[in-house]
């Protein structure tokens, strides 16, 4: 398989700060506004750069997602910044009538998504907001993996014509994609080929899915892992060419798989072409406190949690 290297940690919010800074120096037509969390969100540079160009809203998140979407009614592209509970939970109503419905190009940008905020809890640590945004009619849902990705991918979304939904997190994890990447929006990549079994993974759980297909490797186990960046629209046909091959799949998300990554595969799936799946995900639960590392391990978010779901769905072939 191939061997991918860690570059170094570092937390993909950091990757969308200096996707912004970059549009901030490339496409005049694009705006920041943020709902009291510039700090969090790492748009400062941004916001040095070009300070006539950010509107802090403070924390009023309904009102950020409504003047996004005016906003580009004057040919703006408005990035919204917060927490990805404050980008969806809290302003579902607003982001359904006033972006979704009446395809406003509205990029909204959620950080601190999943159980590795940590130790703020249960309370902030979404794990159902893929599924409301993939719901919701014409809107694009991504989930990049690393520093890289959310660089290329924060880049990339400023061209696309349409709502978007940017999720990525706080905690430092492995970067290990190219610097130079082209981010092709609902365009999986295939990371490591193999015969025995196709790992689809996203987000903060595909270093964890090459970790695992290493350690599989050691048992005997070709392994294909291919990263699902784009959750919608689904490059479905990437992943039924490998389960052709292959037999089996696990989806693994850092998130809940109901409504999510592994719903969507599974019912692709089962139109085309019937296969064995685990799931590695959240089920129908809530986080709490602890640091990432423990509630990823708790929750069944890792490598092994990966390799166990493996392991049983080859029973299954």
């Amino acid at each position: 398989m191939k061997k991918y290297i860690d570059q170094g940690k570092n937390d993909t919010r950091s990757g969308f700060g200096a996707g912004l800074t970059e549009l901030g120096r490339t496409n005049p037509n694009v705006v920041a506004l943020c709902a009291d969390l510039v700090g969090s969100l790492k748009m400062e540079k941004f916001i040095e750069e070009n300070p006539e160009r950010f509107f802090q809203i403070g924390i009023a998140e309904a009102n950020m997602m409504g003047i996004a979407a005016g906003l580009t009614i004057g040919g703006k592209i408005p990035f919204t910044g917060t927490f990805a509970n404050f980008s969806t939970g809290r302003v579902y109503d607003q982001i359904r009538q006033s972006i979704a419905y009446s395809g406003k190009n509205v990029k909204i940008c959620a950080s601190h998504a999943g159980v590795t905020l940590g130790e703020d809890g249960a309370t902030h640590q979404i794990l159902e907001d893929i599924g409301m945004m993939k719901m919701l009619p014409g809107m694009t849902v991504i989930n990049p993996c690393d520093y890289n990705q959310t660089k290329a991918a924060t880049i990339a979304i400023a061209e696309h014509e349409g709502p978007v939904y940017l999720r990525f997190g706080r905690p430092k994890v492995a970067n290990f994609t190219p610097v130079d990447q082209k981010f092709e929006i609902g365009k999986a990549l295939m990371l490591s080929e193999g015969t025995d079994v196709t790992i689809v993974a996203t987000g903060h759980l595909v270093w964890e899915a090459l970790i695992a297909a290493e350690n599989l490797e050691k048992q005997g186990i070709s392994a294909e892992v291919i990263n699902i960046h784009t959750i919608k629209p689904f490059d479905g046909e990437a992943v039924l060419k490998s389960v052709k091959k292959t037999g089996c799949v696990v989806s693994a998300e850092e998130h809940n798989y109901m409504g999510g990554l592994g719903e969507t595969v599974a019912g692709y799936l089962a139109t085309t072409h019937p296969t064995p799946q685990e799931f590695v995900g959240t089920n129908d639960t809530f986080g709490e406190s602890g640091t990432p590392e423990e509630l990823m391990a708790k929750y069944g978010l890792d490598n092994k949690a990966i390799e166990k779901a493996v392991l049983k769905v080859l029973k299954r072939k």
